[in-house]
């Protein structure tokens, strides 16, 4: 699974890795909102919520399905700017039509990826579509939602003043720390994508970034737990300090793709790919492997010593360990004429960390 853009033809002058304040700003409030999703910015998140004025943070509140669970397209912009003030300017051209499907389109929208979807500005059968998504989220999103449709000009200048309030309590000081960072990272992937090309500075960025070349054209794969395509006449990349374990692929039909990645993420560790989360998973499921591994776990054994504790037969044990060891679960060694095999610790104990990635990038 994964999503795919296809960037068949884009010139490198159009792939452009790049800052931006106001996708900062939807990390850091996104942080706020869902801090179990960041353990490193723990003491940042319990800090800025101490701090923060009960009226501040009860809008935040009031607005944070733009934010907690997903991200609203809009807070993903692909001309990045300088200034917070200058994308927000950007955000005030953009028509209502438009403002109000990139802020309901991840929360309230169960056609997403499609495309064409009338906007429930004009269509009643999406307006009720996006009020029942919205009720089922609980009656603060229903409400904001209802406000949004009956009177889009006001809330999205209700939005801006928002963000523009957090930017005074905490995300400027919080920028003016990160932006150096961010900036470094960026020239660092514009550099070696000069050098080295494109598939060398999206390995840089993640993991879970790769570029494919064939006959049929040039994509990037990016690997995530879905599976939707898109395409575009230029791409943009943003490093974020808040990201991880978040990677964000902006894939709404008719808008240019666009990729937020975590900055300087080689140095958490590395990121397994979904399909190796999946199969380490599957091969633990069974009940007799999941048997298997409490020896394994405590020492070394040889195919004849697990067939002899589990009454199985060796070539029934023999097949089992062939699915850990492909699951990368086992290391083997040969002790004279016997093979050996034990519980590899490092993988086993990144398991559980590997799939909430996995979960949530």
């Amino acid at each position: 699974m994964s999503v795919t853009i296809d960037i068949t033809g884009v010139p490198a002058e159009r792939i452009v890795f790049s800052p931006s304040p106001l996708a900062e700003l939807g990390n850091a409030v996104h942080v706020l909102a869902e801090p179990g999703h960041h353990p490193g910015h723990h003491a940042w998140a319990a800090a800025t919520a101490a701090a923060l004025d009960p009226g501040l943070a009860d809008r935040l509140l009031e607005a944070d399905f733009m934010w907690r669970s997903a991200r609203s397209d809009f807070l993903l912009p692909a001309r990045p700017r300088e200034t917070l003030a200058e994308e927000l300017d950007d955000l005030d051209r953009m028509d209502d039509e438009k403002f109000v499907d990139t802020a309901l389109e991840i929360s309230c929208s169960a056609l997403y990826a499609r495309g064409g979807v009338p906007s429930p500005l004009v269509d009643e059968g999406a307006r009720r579509r996006a009020l029942d998504l919205a009720a089922a989220r609980g009656p603060r999103q229903a409400a904001f939602v209802e406000r949004m449709l009956a009177a889009p000009t006001a809330t999205r200048a209700w939005i801006r003043r928002l963000l523009e309030d957090c930017d005074e309590a905490f995300f400027a000081e919080t920028w003016r720390r990160v932006r150096f960072q961010l900036a470094a990272d960026a020239r660092h992937k514009t550099e070696l994508m000069r050098r080295k090309g494109l598939a060398a500075a999206l390995a840089d960025a993640s993991g879970a970034l790769r570029l494919e070349e064939d006959g049929d054209g040039t994509r990037i794969v990016v690997d995530k737990l879905l599976e939707a395509r898109t395409s575009g006449r230029a791409l943009t990349l943003l490093p974020s300090a808040f990201g991880r374990p978040h990677l964000i692929a902006l894939y709404a039909p008719g808008w240019q793709p666009v990729i937020m990645y975590p900055a300087a993420s080689r140095e958490v560790g590395g990121t397994e790919s979904v399909e190796t989360v999946e199969r380490r998973l599957d091969a633990l499921a069974h009940p007799v492997r999941m048997r298997m591994c409490r020896s394994l776990a405590r020492g070394p054994y040889s195919t004849s010593e697990l067939a002899d504790a589990y009454g199985i037969t060796a070539p029934e044990v023999s097949r089992h360990l062939a699915v850990l060891r492909k699951a990368g679960l086992l290391t083997t060694r040969r002790r004279g004429r016997y093979v050996l095999h034990q519980l590899d610790f490092s993988v086993v104990a990144r398991l559980g960390s590997d799939f909430l990635e996995s979960v949530l990038r």
